[in-house]
């Protein structure tokens, strides 16, 4: 009785920009805390609210999801910013104004004088101002690293010059890390290569090692029997508590349901009904899922080559091709001309899709992705088999996990001027669908379907780091409310 009675005291928030890829995963812990009976509250920029209401996620008269309240603060730029095309200027303007307009909304939200007392602010490695934020208020705060636990050891080892890593000395070096097979240069993150163009998210990461000491918790979305090696490899260094996977409750439960509804989630695109409705018209495991999440836009050739691939391999095939914001004159990110028309008995185009249900459907036999962490997770839980084409961030690191640590699927190789053809494609695909590995990576992908759910139920893995995590929350606020 004396702990529920602490516990309704205890009030969380959790930070994270506007993108559905960090979202989620705050989503997926803020409903694991509220089943521990504390008061959980989520804070993202105002364009976030701006595409809910678009994709009908929100509307105007709500500001929960799920029953968790939404926050709302200014990134310092108007609603029509382009945001993705001018991203060093969008960071800049996130990490000057973000600080003082979250710091004012959580004073207006939980004023000193008033009955809520927030005990434990949450962010991810991309507002790591908030930490800053944090301090200066005097509320503990926590991490939720929303990549692999693999790349929190490669980036920790890197930016504390543990390891030796490709230089422009010499490019093309392999690095050793504890925990994790021998990593090529093809296999690492993009932000630790010499070539790494996107300096500002370098330096938010940097941003994030460098001030490690001022968090209380690193949580990781994760779970120890994916990644045991590398979890264990920084025990002694910083640990990481894997409390994952953060994926919707019900994908745990029942991994192939016909697509029933599943919990509710952040969407900033509105998902096509009709994949369902499709999918239910297919054999099982027959159809190949392709989806290169919100981000990534691929070239007019690369596209081609796609498209000819599952021409050729005469499998039912859902494929999410997101439109261009506007048309770029080289054709990147378009269908080939007719491509519709000529595939319209075989696949299916979608501009968007509800990717959990899609993945939980008993017709889906494989997912081609961009190896998102997210997307990755989700795969394992559903036990669907993988092919990974990774683009850049902690997506190179993670097909090499998919390959070589969970043996799940394949990855698929471009040729010398960085395509991948259709034959490479269809090889893969077949191999995945029917070929001599199909049985070992869908046996493994079932395994690891049973290890996640061990892993969040009652006594399981994550759920005593849960409990841990809650358990030290309370008491830190009982010694807080002692003091005051």
């Amino acid at each position: 009785m004396a702990l529920d009675k602490n516990k309704q005291e205890i009030h969380v928030l959790l930070v994270a920009i506007a993108s559905q890829g960090h979202l989620n995963p705050s989503l997926g812990l803020a409903k694991r805390l509220i089943s521990e009976g504390l008061h959980v509250t989520i804070a993202t920029t105002e364009i976030g609210r701006h595409r809910m209401l678009k994709s009908s996620t929100i509307t105007s008269a709500t500001t929960s999801i799920d029953g968790i309240q939404l926050l709302f603060f200014s990134d310092g730029l108007s609603l029509d910013f382009d945001r993705k095309a001018n991203l060093d200027f969008y960071m800049e303007s996130i990490n000057k104004f973000g600080p003082i307009n979250l710091s004012k909304l959580i004073k207006e939200t939980y004023p000193e004088n008033g009955q809520k007392k927030l005990s434990c602010i949450i962010n991810n490695p991309f507002v790591p101002w908030v930490i800053n934020v944090a301090v200066e208020l005097e509320i503990p705060c926590a991490m939720l690293w929303i990549q692999p636990c693999s790349l929190y050891a490669i980036y920790y080892r890197f930016y504390n010059n543990l390891n030796s890593f490709p230089n422009l000395d010499n490019p093309e070096m392999s690095v050793e890390v504890p925990g994790l097979p021998l990593l090529l240069k093809e296999d690492l993150p993009s932000f630790v290569l010499p070539s790494n163009p996107f300096h500002s998210l370098a330096k938010m990461v940097l941003d994030v090692f460098l001030n490690l000491n001022k968090y209380n918790w690193v949580l990781g979305n994760s779970f120890f029997e994916l990644e045991k090696e590398a979890i264990e490899s920084m025990v002694e260094l910083c640990p990481i508590r894997p409390i994952g996977p953060l994926v919707p409750p019900s994908l745990l439960i029942q991994s192939h349901n016909q697509g029933q509804d599943q919990d509710l989630g952040f969407d900033m695109w509105k998902a096509e009904d009709i994949c369902i409705e499709w999918l239910n018209k297919q054999e099982p495991s027959s159809v190949i899922y392709v989806s290169f999440g919100s981000i990534t836009i691929l070239s007019r050739k690369q596209m081609e080559m796609i498209a000819k691939a599952l021409k050729h391999v005469k499998r039912p095939f859902l494929w999410v091709v997101k439109p261009v914001d506007s048309p770029l004159p080289n054709g990147d990110g378009e269908l080939p001309l007719g491509f519709l028309e000529e595939i319209k008995e075989l696949g299916l185009i979608v501009s968007w899709s509800p990717q959990t249900k899609v993945l939980s459907h008993d017709a889906i036999g494989c997912f081609i992705t961009h190896c998102g962490w997210n997307s990755v997770l989700e795969a394992i839980v559903t036990g669907v088999p993988v092919i990974a084409y990774p683009q850049w961030t902690d997506q190179p690191t993670n097909a090499k996990l998919i390959v070589d640590v969970f043996h799940i699927g394949s990855r698929l190789r471009a040729n010398q001027d960085g395509i991948v053809s259709n034959d490479e494609i269809e090889k893969c695909i077949e191999e995945i669908m029917n070929g001599a590995k199909s049985k070992e990576v869908k046996a493994n992908a079932i395994e690891l379907t049973s290890a996640a759910r061990e892993a969040v139920a009652s006594g399981g893995s994550s759920d005593q780091n849960i409990q841990l995590f809650v358990e030290e929350i309370i008491g830190r606020n009982c010694s807080r409310v002692a003091a005051w």
